[in-house]
């Protein structure tokens, strides 16, 4: 990590003049040629040390294509900035360039994830939602009603949001300037962004606070999105007197959080009717914050933050409720030799995590769930996967937690199914566009293919193998390798792989089979 922020801090490659070559050939044959004791061999190694140079910087330009000069400045920019206050326009274009204007919506935001958004116009144009770290709230004006909702894991935030978009673009597989505009009043660098796997989009940055102003996604089936900050400006602190959470008179509170706050763990085993396995450790720079039991009585929910109140992890106890079944999209894991199931971002609700909603979606949250003696465990944070693994390594004395790696070796197939790239690339497209969502479940795909496989003429009303009779036995994040079970199938096992994107967003595609 301290390689990769030396590298990110970089310049752009500085080449020589033109002449320079001439000039060094020039310089090196004059040392080559001087007759003096000991300058022949001075002029070879100044002649190689000038190529190791010049190939340096060669081999600099070609690694690194990434813009790393504008990124890093977006990087330490925001570093700067306490706090935002702007309005931001979410416009509809259709290919002829027709713009609607779709919402406009005054936001506040901080770097400790507390925030404030009024919609001002479009169809949300009576509502407040509001997160002050410790509650989060929705207020309808329209329906009277205030909703109250956990403040944390928050999936919701705000279209363009600086934070998350600069992480976006931190990531992107490439980064390149195309050209200068004016965004707001204010000078900006255009920039196309390449994310790994997806349609280039663009991004415009104020040429003076180095921070983004304006995003036009990629044209997808002939319509894009523009968000775009008509005003925005920069605050020490977030005003306390929009994020106090207070009841307008006359509003109805619809409490969303199902959980009652208590003193400490034993108060929690208390009110649960069993003991559960208390941590005697957590990752170094976090500490509890509170304990509270889920109002159905079931599970205890213990909360956890770090230092700087950036980074937020839930560990959830409770008694263990039939079979243990992962999400069907699952990354599947080992603790202390139990399967887990993981997340990372959370995607579906299963088990002890399950109910509300309010985790699901493509976020930046990972999860890790297993069942042990009895118990269902989960542990739920906005840190990466194995940032995550360490604060449940750290948890309890000789906690095993195996992770499956990426590169890791999976059985091949019996039989290879010819791919055809270009089809796949498209059904990628298609599924970025909001269509055929069923391609991102592997058991999805592998049912499909299967049925396929028994009456390739094609389906007529139920599926003949259930989803229910399809299992994924192996799982990496970009193989998989699923069972099929019950009689009305030839095949044993489907071989499946992410060809296009290899992140939480790519397309499963069939690779393969073994007959039964």
């Amino acid at each position: 990590m301290d390689t990769v922020r030396k590298v990110r801090s970089l310049k752009e490659p500085v080449f020589p003049e033109g002449d320079y070559s001439k000039k060094l050939a020039g310089k090196v044959l004059g040392q080559l040629s001087d007759k003096k004791p000991g300058r022949k061999k001075r002029g070879i190694w100044a002649a190689a040390a000038a190529a190791v140079v010049i190939l340096a910087l060669l081999l600099n330009f070609a690694l690194y294509p990434k813009n790393t000069n504008i990124v890093f400045a977006m990087e330490q920019a925001f570093k700067e900035i306490k706090a935002y206050h702007g309005i931001i326009e979410i416009i509809e274009k259709n290919a002829e360039g027709k713009e609607t204007v779709q919402k406009v919506r005054e936001v506040w935001a901080d770097k400790n994830g507390r925030y404030y958004v009024k919609e001002l116009e479009g169809s949300e144009t009576v509502m407040i939602t509001a997160n002050n770290g410790e509650k989060k709230w929705q207020m309808r004006f329209d329906e009277g009603k205030v909703f109250i909702f956990p403040s944390f894991p928050d999936p919701y935030q705000f279209t363009f949001e600086l934070g998350n978009e600069i992480d976006r673009i931190k990531n992107a597989a490439e980064v390149k300037t195309i050209g200068e505009d004016r965004v707001s009043y204010r000078e900006a660098a255009v920039l196309e962004v390449t994310p790994e796997g997806g349609e280039p989009y663009r991004i415009w940055v104020d040429k003076e606070t180095k921070l983004p102003l304006k995003r036009e996604s990629a044209m997808l089936n002939a319509i894009q999105y523009v968000a775009v900050y008509t005003s925005i400006d920069y605050h020490d602190v977030l005003p306390e007197e929009l994020i106090a959470y207070n009841i307008p008179e006359g509003f109805e509170e619809i409490d969303k959080n199902p959980e009652q706050l208590v003193s400490n763990m034993e108060e929690a085993e208390e009110m649960l009717g069993f003991s559960f396995k208390i941590p005697n450790e957590i990752l170094k720079g976090y500490k509890l914050d509170s304990v509270s039991v889920i109002k159905d009585g079931k599970s205890a929910k213990l909360n956890y933050i770090s230092q700087d109140k950036e980074n937020r992890v839930i560990v959830f106890q409770g008694k263990a409720e039939g079979e243990f079944n992962p999400a069907s999209s699952a990354i599947l894991g080992e603790i202390d030799g139990n399967i887990a199931e993981i997340q990372s971002p959370v995607r579906e609700e299963y088990g002890i995590i399950s109910g509300g909603g309010i985790y699901s979606g493509i976020t930046d949250i990972t999860s890790i769930r297993w069942q042990e003696d009895g118990l269902e465990f989960a542990v739920v944070g906005n840190l990466s996967l194995n940032d995550l693994a360490s604060f449940v390594k750290n948890l309890w004395d000789g906690t095993v937690v195996l992770l499956p790696e990426d590169e890791e070796f999976l059985d091949k197939p019996q039989i290879e199914v010819p791919v055809d790239l270009n089809i796949e690339e498209n059904e990628q497209k298609s599924v970025d566009a909001g269509h055929s969502p069923w391609k991102l479940d592997p058991v999805y795909v592998a049912q499909v293919f299967v049925s396929l496989e028994i009456s390739p003429e094609g389906i007529v009303g139920n599926y003949p193998v259930n989803y229910e009779d399809i299992k994924v036995i192996k799982n990496n994040g970009i193989e998989a390798v699923l069972e099929v079970s019950g009689d009305v199938s030839n095949i044993s096992k489907v071989y499946l792989k992410k060809l296009i994107r290899q992140d939480s967003t790519g397309i499963w595609t069939v690779v393969g089979y073994d007959p039964l």
